[in-house]
């Protein structure tokens, strides 16, 4: 489902009003108007804040299915030819990629590390700076199987 689309209903759920819903943003009503329109999308930090105004965790908002990901470093399997991880008998993972799961045995062993070294890969493939890479691996890996 579509940032927009989410938004508006959780917001609507809540007996949240686009006025009053903006006031605890600190935002116009317009952009409000703007996000849920699909005119416009906030970036990670400013959903952040709305999933904490709405009482969601921010990963609802982030429009991202977790089983379609690497349920280590977040890396989608909906790439063409995204390699899998191995188990200890050399059987394929379908849980992890080949760079986080190697033989039964995983590449990271704490979310800090494993955020340094996706950020910029992450960065590059969004578009996006690498604060804001670095809030949206923050916001992604605690959700992940492997970090539960």
């Amino acid at each position: 489902m579509q940032f927009k689309d989410v938004l508006k209903q959780t917001r609507e759920a809540k007996g949240l009003t686009q006025q009053e819903l903006a006031e605890q943003l600190y935002v116009t009503r317009q952009a409000v108007s703007r996000w849920e329109n699909g005119e416009t999308e906030p970036g990670i930090d400013m959903r952040k804040l709305i999933a904490n105004a709405l009482g969601v965790p921010v990963i609802e908002l982030l429009g991202i299915q977790l089983e379609d990901l690497c349920q280590c470093c977040g890396t989608p399997f909906t790439v063409p030819n995204m390699p899998r991880g191995t188990n200890k008998n050399g059987s394929e993972n379908t849980d992890y990629c080949k760079w986080c799961f190697v033989d039964g045995e995983f590449a990271y062993t704490d979310e800090e590390t494993l955020i340094e070294t996706i950020a910029p890969f992450v960065m590059e493939a969004m578009g996006i700076t690498q604060d804001e890479a670095v809030s949206f691996m923050g916001a992604l890996v605690p959700h992940l199987k492997h970090w539960k």
